[in-house]
């Protein structure tokens, strides 16, 4: 192997690698996002509990 065709297989090796890095870096972004969402929505039904503490206390079961 010559060295232009090593260099260039380098090159795309590491741009690869810089493109993994970001899609990863994006989905740690996204995942974090819905993280958050979930929580504030926990918050939000403990909010309902407090006003309506009977909502969704009892389950009817019937066999």
């Amino acid at each position: 192997m010559d060295i232009p065709e090593l260099s260039m297989a380098l090159s795309m090796s590491k741009i690869q690698q810089d493109w993994g890095t970001a899609m990863l870096s994006k989905s740690l972004d996204a995942l974090a996002e819905v993280g958050e969402t979930m929580e504030e929505m926990i918050d939000t039904s403990a909010m309902e509990l407090s006003v309506n503490p009977s909502v969704g206390a009892n389950i009817d079961v019937r066999l």
